[in-house]
């Protein structure tokens, strides 16, 4: 691994085909024995990444939090939860990362606050029409002596997107809106103070060497501000806008929020990043986004909701590809992350003729083949960190993890159970954390048991138990890193190979080629030197749900 980063010529758009790590730090390792991921297990683990032949890390929020919503409510925009750890750690994690050659992106979360934030409790004591008010959305309620909500917008999470306060002298008072949780106010981006603290926030981080930032729901932080009616009945977590001029999601004015902090992270030596959690309705919106002067990369989201199925993989990546080349940006590969279900579950469904199917692994548990599904995502792998672009690991997919569906009641935490009242699993299930080790009460994850039961199964899928099996998912996926600097980084567009209707198959750079069979039947392969196969192969052929990295010429 190289050393310490060097601020060389070349390395300023490190990001355009870098490959991310995202660590869910509450489940990643734990340090400290309290059963929760922290930046002492983050920091224990740093040689293993560095091993794993990852370029950067990306750490979900690590800041103050009641935790409403796993960190997502932040408190306080410049400090480090305590159950994480201290700003002192933080500096030390940065510094360690670096000097193993990793970079460090944050997570900052713009759309809203916490209600514990001591803006929004400056809010609810001040009056309405306030200064204090104006950072976020405060409204009469609707009705003869406003009891209804302002408008019929749903919450995210599940219900209504407003909630009415108690005033100062203890009356029924104004309504303010939230489109997560009750605990996350929505904040007002036309409001010139919100826009001064965050731009701050950012200079505040990069001062201590991170790298860039994953924005949070980047496609929110504009609404419409005479709030007018939706019309539908509930909100998707994962759900694009089906239509153009949607009041509170994706909107044009957001776009002059990005320049302004683009401008923060170009005025940088080496210029820093930012990385787009947009959920938008085509490849050509989400193009929009990445536009020369905005932000850099944004999370291919199609290509997370693409069935296993040739023809539709084949469809996400040249539109993907086609519509970020007009903007001059790469495109950012992703399989799974905090928030979808974890794609060997996805996979696994048998099923894979629409993108239901290949997004939603949370309510059909008895349909899902894990084995097919783990065969699968080994494909995906090599897939991914084939293509131009960047590309995003989510902690545990070097493992093979899949879904855990039948996590207790009593156990999960996430606000979509809670506020579905059981009805939606919710998010738990792909944050269980992660086992290192074959044995022990949480299999190496910390000394004690961890804050989400792991499954028995998961001592033989555990860091230790892969660490000695050759043909393991982790051994997979560090020889399949290790050859994407070699091979892929840098190698150029892609020219597709047609070997039939159920390959994905296509060449880059010098006489290098990945193809996938989605097919039942073996494919013939073209001639030439293995590089690197998801599964053994037989003669000169691919079983079916694998993958091949192939020289066709030679070097």
């Amino acid at each position: 691994m190289e050393g310490r980063l060097e601020r060389e010529a070349g390395t300023e758009s490190w990001w355009r085909d870098a490959v991310i790590y995202q660590v869910y730090i509450r489940s990643f390792a734990d340090g400290d024995g309290d059963g929760i991921g922290d930046i002492a297990g983050i920091r224990s683990r740093l040689p293993y990444l560095a091993a794993l032949g990852v370029d950067a890390i990306w750490v979900n929020p690590w800041y103050p939090s009641p935790m409403a919503d796993g960190g997502y409510d932040v408190a306080d925009y410049r400090g480090v939860e305590p159950v994480f750890g201290d700003l002192d750690q933080a500096q030390a994690l940065i510094d360690e990362a670096a000097a193993l050659g990793l970079r460090v992106v944050l997570d900052i979360v713009p759309n809203h606050t916490s209600a514990a934030h001591p803006w929004f409790q400056a809010a609810l004591a001040a009056a309405p029409g306030s200064p204090q008010r104006g950072r976020y959305f405060f409204r009469p309620g609707r009705g003869h002596a406003g009891e209804l909500p302002p408008n019929d917008w749903r919450s995210v999470f599940g219900g209504m997107a407003w909630t009415r306060v108690t005033e100062a002298d203890g009356s029924p008072g104004e309504w303010y809106l939230h489109l997560f949780d009750d605990d996350q106010p929505d904040l007002d981006w036309s409001d010139a103070g919100v826009r001064a603290e965050f731009l701050s926030v950012l200079r505040f981080w990069f001062d201590r060497g991170i790298d860039g930032f994953r924005v949070d729901v980047a496609h929110g932080l504009a609404k419409d501000r005479t709030l007018p009616d939706l019309g539908v009945d509930e909100e998707g977590l994962l759900r694009a806008p089906d239509r153009s001029s949607h009041p509170h999601w994706d909107r044009d004015e957001i776009f002059e929020i990005y320049r302004g902090w683009r401008a923060v992270a170009d005025s940088y030596d080496p210029p820093r990043m930012f990385c787009a959690e947009a959920w938008v309705s085509s490849p050509e919106r989400l193009s929009a986004y990445v536009r020369p002067g905005l932000l850099h990369t944004a999370f291919n989201f199609a290509f997370v909701r693409a069935p296993w199925q040739a023809p539709a993989l084949r469809e996400v990546i040249t539109t993907s590809l086609r519509t970020h080349a007009c903007v001059g940006a790469p495109t950012t590969w992703v399989l799974s992350n905090h928030d979808v279900s974890r794609h060997v579950s996805r996979y696994g469904r048998p099923d894979q003729r629409d993108q239901t199917a290949a997004t939603d692994a949370r309510s059909t548990a008895g349909r899902i083949d894990v084995g097919l599904g783990r065969r699968r995502a080994r494909a995906a792998a090599l897939l991914m960190l084939a293509l131009p672009g960047g590309a995003y690991v989510y902690q545990g997919d070097e493992l093979g993890l899949e879904e855990v569906v039948d996590l207790p009641p009593e156990a999960r935490q996430d606000p979509v159970w809670v506020r579905s009242g059981g009805r939606e699993r919710g998010r738990d299930g792909n944050r269980v954390p992660l086992p290192w080790a074959r044995t022990g009460p949480s299999y190496g994850f910390g000394p004690a048991a961890a804050w989400l039961p792991q499954p028995p199964h998961w001592a033989a899928l555990s860091v230790e138990a892969q660490e000695s099996d050759p043909g393991s998912m982790l051994r997979l996926y560090r020889e399949a890193l290790r050859l994407h600097r070699e091979l892929w980084a840098g190698a150029g567009e892609l020219r597709w190979l047609d070997l039939g209707p159920d390959a994905v198959a296509f060449a880059r750079g010098r006489g290098v080629a990945c193809v996938v069979n989605l097919g039942a039947a073996p494919l013939p392969l073209p001639a030439g030197e293995v590089l690197l196969s998801s599964t053994p192969l037989e003669e000169a052929t691919l079983p079916s749900d694998a993958a091949v990295w192939l020289r066709t010429r030679p070097a």
